[in-house]
């Protein structure tokens, strides 16, 4: 259903977000999973195997997102 797509996920570490990008890649799409706790987050896109990859930002700032290339 998502082959070929790809979803940025903010907030993606945990709750609602988790859930989506674990929904998204079962689904057949590739996540960017972007969060601020490191860890879980890397955890998470480890998990998901090359489907998934984790990059640490605080949305709320313009810089990270730009230093980040979210």
């Amino acid at each position: 259903m998502l082959a070929g797509k790809i979803a940025l996920i903010t907030g993606g570490a945990s709750g609602l977000g988790r859930a989506c990008a674990l929904r998204f890649v079962k689904h057949g799409a590739r996540v960017a999973i972007v969060d601020l706790p490191s860890q879980p987050g890397a955890a998470l896109a480890a998990q998901l195997g090359g489907n998934a990859i984790f990059t640490p930002a605080d949305v709320t700032s313009e810089e990270q997102v730009r230093e980040g290339a979210v």
